[in-house]
């Protein structure tokens, strides 16, 4: 538990607060800053202002990002943090592996991607399109493959 005071209110707030904030949350785009919760990336002021009903103009962002990094959850900066692989094999794939890295975690779904960035993630293209029309975005649209098999181009010479 993480007690904090916002906006002159004082909270104890725990991870559960934070995944029960998200569970229904649609995730904004990402200007800067961004907490991972499950698989997906929220605005930390987006996340804060659903656990405490307050308006966002009530906090700050580095209010937001500290309570979060508090509860345990990784909060980033957009574009400098690079996904690494898992596996050193995968040094000599294009990015380095990074790409396959960022796409991981989406085997078997539709992704909006941009660049090595995954923007929004879902079981449907049609919620993907959706929310990239909701925030006037443009991005490639693709379903990750669930398995390398399910790729086309896995070679086992």
């Amino acid at each position: 538990m993480t007690a904090a005071r916002v906006a002159g209110n004082a909270f104890d707030f725990t991870p559960e607060d934070v995944e029960r904030a998200a569970v229904n949350l649609d995730p904004e785009p990402i200007r800067e800053h961004y907490v991972l919760v499950g698989l997906r990336r929220y605005p930390p002021k987006q996340v804060l202002a659903a656990m405490t009903g307050l308006d966002r103009a009530d906090f700050t962002t580095h209010q937001a990002r500290s309570i979060l990094s508090r509860l345990g959850y990784g909060v980033h900066r957009r574009g400098q943090e690079v996904p690494r692989p898992r596996d050193p094999a995968m040094a000599d794939w294009p990015h380095g592996g990074a790409e396959a890295a960022a796409l991981e975690p989406y085997r078997g779904r539709y992704v909006a991607q941009d660049g090595l960035e995954v923007l929004y993630g879902s079981d449907s293209p049609y919620d993907v399109v959706r929310w990239l029309r909701k925030n006037g975005l443009r991005a490639t649209v693709w379903k990750v493959p669930a398995t390398t098999e399910d790729a086309g181009s896995f070679n086992t010479w």
